[in-house]
């Protein structure tokens, strides 16, 4: 206990006094607003935290130090003393030409990471030449049909001078295996990459719905990139767990960690049942949080996400190494949470969410641009974006020390309630047989509809107020200036894959690809396969249809 008990008791009764007596004599004169506060996710606020809220705590046992078990405070001892958190601008539209110029953009804007954004198309496997991709081709991401596309895509950018993510999860091993070749191109070896494929599957089940193949084959292909890359490709972070999805479909800040660390936990039994070590993998694995509005409640998220993962990895798996131990974690402001109403005001919603991803000890930051709600965002809006997060890192001053809000009765104390509500669930998820039986179920799918429509309901009802949208509402015009992708590219897209098709070495593709769905019918690790197929230039659609032939596809339970 941090606290003396008979000092506790002191406090106990001051605190009873000043309730009945300044408190009670103020609300009879100034009622407050309302009878009840709660957070972002309708969590109870009360009026006033003390000792008595984290009276059952340990210093060292809950709290520790920055980059010491079990990592509430940050997962390094200096956090952004060292350096700043990877500013990593999430871009991607129309062609890979059109999506070059952008990357080259912001990396002269002082962005230092790369994150790439996918079409539709891409993210389930089609080429922009299929029926089902009429219409989408380049609308939300960028086009990448083979390894044409992402040698365009990549052009001047050195590869092993940048860290690059890549949203994208059905077909990411397709996407990484395009990555390595055109670093070889660039006669970068693979050792020398840093950065993040998504490749988190099971919140597409359960939140986005971009999934191809069912789940035991999709879990076998992530878990066929853990071990490639644990030997090939050491410095790639072969996971993103993503929680970003599962807010934006509607779920509470707890229901966040929760899901997404159940999550984690099923990829870490996967790859351990498929005979790899956990330290061996463990400490590739990385996470992907949402940044709400609630800025008290997202802080102490983060940092009860950081100590629960590193409890579970270490007495549930039992984990060694430090750096297996470590939550480490990419945030995006929240999207869910832009109006199309006065697009202005949403840069005032970034750049509060912007200060809790960074008061959380965030390694990596995209936030989004003004407006997003309304399309594709201008370089103007994608700029002032960017400056939000180095406002925030250069002038602010919260970055100057380490995990600043530690000590804040209102923050421990809600740390210590999202851990406690997330393990619950945790444990309910467990009984049902882990995650990937509770989605077959629903019941993560559920739970998030439930917290999706009370907030719903609230805003209808004005319980919860949305500036410019349910009050202080203007007349306004029309928006002018929004980018608007050229359906032209669709046509430009196949003529590529046209031309493709005419001057590659056929025959090779046709071997290599024939090579793969055999070996698809094993139990071998298929990344050396799809490397050579992309290498020959075979497309995403051809390599994901060759896994179709052998897999199936996933069909989605309707959950009511």
């Amino acid at each position: 206990m941090m606290y003396d008990e008979k000092k506790l008791e002191q406090i106990k009764s001051s605190f009873v006094d000043w309730d009945e007596n300044k408190v009670g004599k103020q609300l009879s004169k100034n009622p407050e607003r309302k009878e009840t506060f709660t957070t972002g996710s309708d969590k109870k606020v009360e009026r006033l935290y003390t000792p008595i809220d984290t009276a059952e705590m340990d210093y060292e046992r809950d709290l520790g130090y920055p980059g010491e078990y079990p990592y509430t405070r940050g997962v390094q001892p200096t956090m952004y003393r060292g350096r700043f958190w990877t500013m990593r601008q999430y871009a991607g539209f129309a062609t890979a030409e059109e999506s070059n110029k952008r990357y080259k953009y912001l990396l002269e804007q002082g962005q230092t990471g790369l994150s790439v954004a996918f079409d539709l198309p891409t993210q389930i496997g089609y080429d922009s030449d299929h029926g089902l991709s009429e219409g989408e081709v380049g609308k939300v991401g960028v086009a990448i049909d083979s390894l044409r596309d992402m040698e365009i895509l990549f052009d001047g950018i050195p590869l092993d001078k940048v860290s690059t993510s890549m949203t994208i999860n059905a077909p990411a091993s397709v996407l990484l295996a395009m990555y390595i070749a055109v670093a070889e191109k660039q006669g970068v070896s693979p050792d020398q990459l840093r950065g993040t494929i998504q490749n988190d599957i099971l919140k597409e089940y359960i939140a986005r719905g971009t999934y191809i193949f069912p789940v035991e084959e999709s879990m076998r292909l992530i878990t066929n990139i853990f071990e490639y890359c644990s030997k090939e490709v050491p410095k790639w972070n072969t996971i993103s767990i993503s929680g970003y999805h599962i807010r934006e479909a509607g779920s509470t800040a707890a229901q966040e960690v929760a899901f997404t660390l159940a999550d984690g936990i099923a990829y870490v039994d996967a790859a351990i049942k498929a005979g790899l070590d956990v330290d061996d993998f463990a400490p590739r694995l990385s996470f992907f949080f949402n940044a709400h509005n609630d800025l008290l409640e997202e802080v102490s998220k983060y940092r009860a996400a950081r100590r629960l993962w590193a409890r579970i990895m270490k007495e549930r798996f039992g984990a060694k190494k430090e750096k297996s131990l470590q939550l480490k974690f990419h945030t995006q402001t929240a999207g869910s949470t832009l109006t199309a109403q006065q697009p202005d005001n949403n840069i005032v919603r970034v750049a509060i969410q912007t200060l809790a991803a960074v008061l959380g000890g965030t390694q990596s930051l995209h936030t989004n641009s003004r407006d997003e709600a309304l399309a594709l965002p201008t370089e103007d809006s994608v700029r002032i974006a960017l400056r939000t997060q180095q406002i925030v890192a250069h002038e602010s001053g919260v970055t100057e020390t380490v995990d600043p809000l530690a000590g804040s009765y209102y923050i421990e104390s809600l740390t210590n309630d999202i851990e406690k509500e997330a393990m619950d669930y945790i444990e309910k998820i467990d009984n049902l047989g882990g995650a990937p039986k509770a989605i077959e179920k629903g019941f993560i799918q559920k739970e998030i509809q439930n917290s999706a429509y009370k907030y719903q309901m609230q805003v209808e009802e004005q319980e919860r107020i949305v500036v410019g949208v349910n009050k202080f509402r203007i007349e306004e015009k029309d928006k002018k200036e929004l980018l608007k992708v050229d359906p032209h590219v669709e046509l430009l897209q196949k003529k590529k894959i046209e031309k493709l098709k005419s001057t590659r070495d056929n025959e090779k593709v046709e071997e290599a690809l024939e090579v793969l769905k055999a070996k698809a019918e094993t139990d071998e690790n298929l990344m050396p396969f799809i490397i050579d197929a992309v290498k020959e230039y075979a497309t995403l659609g051809e390599v994901c249809g060759v896994l179709r032939e052998v897999f199936g596809e996933y069909e989605q339970s309707v959950i009511l």
